[in-house]
């Protein structure tokens, strides 16, 4: 198939240079029009329905990253610029690029007024907007300050939720207005203003885009406290020259705030991880520090002993929008916009000063963009690392020089020796034990990806120490107990998809053991390992020791299998298995002599029942676990 390998380079050379979709999708019209057989043509559509998959995926990624970047930059901005109306410019000015919107736009309140003011704005072509003042309760922007919650409509003058007022209405209609999305800038309890984005057609907002909006507003927010908190030191040096003490601790005041600002910035904008955070937070607090995620499971600790996440403090701080005092702790909530990603907990601290308060408050900021950046890459990683495993286990023939390259994408080398381990755990969402192996495959340098159950590859590891050591970390960071059966190392798609078989097939084993937790290869399990290893035939010495039974049952609808395993599993003690049968003492020693005469008269004798016992065990792992695939 010379056109179907063509075809297939092409595409591959497209989505490596980047190219737009169209480009990707005209590779299977060229196809059609040059005379392509038609099974050339179905393989040419269906890689290049997959490549049309994967340039969605990397588009999605780079737009996610773009904003991403766009949330640091205004970090930066923070750090660096003490001009307010730059940095609203900025945010303004990012709010409209990020969200593609027509324009973008802020107002602040004007409490003596009651009114919300026009501040910035970028697109505007309206003089009368650049001018209009909303009274509280007016309008969509007023109702956002008025309720200090964000509102969007994609048609603003049917929507009969605003209080509309005919200046208002008059400014939307000359700036061509129809879509508009506000959220509130929030300073500690108080509402102080609204950023908004709007487009002149109609236009459904996501839930993403609240929560960019959001994030950028809560930047705006911080760059006028930080302004306002500048002006008052300088109007207290112009008015208080004779307080110098009082100005000199509140100077050192402002540095603390702003070398903690820049420190947590700095962090941002490297990237570290929430341990990173919790050491630094830490230390320019001199206490300790444990940061938790939204479901209370504990993240990084510094300092401070196992501390369990304080619901009702979250509670509390999450809808005051600031820290609040907890017992002997400090507690706040981190927030993207009105989703809670987790919990900040100050320790052995009674009290706070007003500036180590919104340092402590920065840096739920500051892990709030931290755990959207790398929630944005781990389920970025997750679907093409998933994608990669469930195409390498289910049809490593179809393209295994793709496969290699793909997964060399993911920093991960098929042609060197991987562990394959198969996870599995009762009780526990699907999703939550996806997203647990994944971290941890990642971790150990591997990917993963979910099949019948959650798959990991690990490299140069051996495999029962990997699935002992597997098994430990994912019970601890799920509070569930989770199995791994794992087999290898194996090396290239084919190998690998083998692999896969056998360690499903040890973890199936482990849990009919009654081993649920642990983790351990077929080398691990004895004699039930050798049966059920890679060269084993288990079904052929199940037969050879239990077929004539197991033939008598299945032609008579019998049940000596049964009551052979009840036997056995009573010591072989007959009124222990009539009761664990809940039949007659009779029709068990009645089945029991029909079993002796299938299996002959020395079928008691101790190495004979042996083996009969691990024949039952070996049907029973056998018959519980699904078909396993080639």
């Amino acid at each position: 198939m010379d056109q179907a390998a063509a075809a297939l380079r092409r595409l591959l050379t497209l989505l490596a240079d980047n190219a737009p979709s169209e480009q990707v999708a005209q590779v299977a019209v060229t196809a059609r029009t040059s005379g392509a057989s038609e099974a050339e043509l179905e393989e040419i559509e269906k890689a290049s329905e997959l490549a049309l998959r994967v340039h969605r995926k990397v588009a999605e990624h780079e737009r996610r990253q773009t904003e991403l970047a766009a949330l640091f930059d205004s970090a930066s901005d923070l750090a660096g610029v003490r001009d307010l109306n730059a940095v609203l410019r900025s945010i303004v000015h990012r709010a409209r690029m990020l969200l593609a919107a027509d324009i973008a736009y802020l107002s602040l309140n004007d409490e003596t007024r009651e009114e919300t003011y026009m501040r910035v704005t970028d697109g505007s072509i309206s003089a009368r907007f650049q001018q209009v003042r909303l009274g509280m309760g007016e309008g969509l922007g007023g109702l956002v300050a008025q309720t200090a919650r964000p509102y969007a409509t994609a048609d603003y003058a049917a929507d009969s939720r605003f209080a509309h007022t005919t200046p208002i209405d008059s400014a939307v209609d000359e700036e061509g207005l129809v879509a508009i999305l506000g959220v509130p800038l929030s300073l500690n309890d108080e509402v102080i203003g609204v950023l908004f984005a709007a487009f002149r057609t109609a236009h459904d907002f996501s839930r993403d885009e609240v929560a960019l909006l959001a994030s950028l507003a809560d930047h705006a927010a911080i760059a006028i406290d930080t302004a306002r908190l500048i002006e008052e030191t300088r109007k207290a040096v112009d008015e208080l020259n004779e307080a110098n003490e009082t100005i000199r601790k509140h100077n050192e005041a402002m540095q603390h705030s702003e070398h903690a600002h820049d420190r947590l910035t700095d962090l941002v904008l490297r990237e570290e991880d929430i341990s990173e955070v919790a050491a630094a937070v830490a230390t320019m607090f001199a206490g300790g520090l444990a940061i938790h995620d939204a479901d209370g499971n504990e993240l990084a600790r510094v300092g401070t002993g196992p501390l369990p996440q304080p619901h009702e403090a979250v509670a509390a701080s999450r809808k005051a929008g600031r820290a609040v005092a907890h017992e002997n702790n400090w507690v706040h909530a981190v927030l993207a916009g009105p989703e809670l990603l987790g919990s900040l907990v100050l320790t052995e601290r009674p009290a706070l000063s007003d500036v180590d308060r919104r340092v402590f408050e920065r840096a739920g900021v500051v892990t709030a963009l931290l755990l959207l950046l790398q929630r944005s890459t781990a389920e970025a990683e997750n679907k093409v690392g998933g994608e990669l495993v469930a195409d390498l286990l289910t049809a490593p023939q179809r393209d295994p020089a793709g496969l290699v390259a793909r997964a060399r994408r993911l920093g991960v080398e098929l042609t060197s020796p991987h562990s394959v381990l198969v996870a599995h755990a009762e009780g526990v969402p699907r999703e939550r034990l996806a997203t647990a192996v994944a971290w941890n495959a990642r971790a150990a340098g591997g990917v993963a990806g979910a099949l019948e159950d959650q798959v990991a590859l690990l490299p140069n590891t051996e495999p029962g120490e990997a699935a002992k050591s597997f098994a430990r970390g994912l019970t601890d960071s799920l509070g569930a107990r989770v199995t791994v059966g794992a087999a290898g190392p194996a090396s290239g798609p084919q190998a690998l998809a083998q692999t896969y078989t056998e360690a499903r097939r040890c973890m199936r084993a482990l849990l009919a053991l009654g081993r649920d937790g642990d983790g351990a290869a077929m080398s691990d399990l004895g004699f039930i390992g050798m049966v059920l290893g890679e060269r084993a035939d288990a079904r052929g010495y199940i037969r050879s020791v239990l077929g004539p039974v197991l033939d008598y049952d299945a032609l008579r609808g019998t049940e000596l299998t049964e009551t052979l395993e009840a036997y056995f599993a009573s010591h072989m003690n007959l009124n222990r298995t009539k009761e664990r049968l809940q039949i007659h003492v009779n029709t068990v020693s009645q089945r029991l002599e029909r079993v002796g005469t299938l299996l002959g008269e020395g079928w008691q004798a101790p190495d004979i029942s042996l083996e009969i016992q691990l024949a039952l065990r070996l049907n029973k792992i056998i018959d519980d676990a699904p078909t396993d695939r080639g």
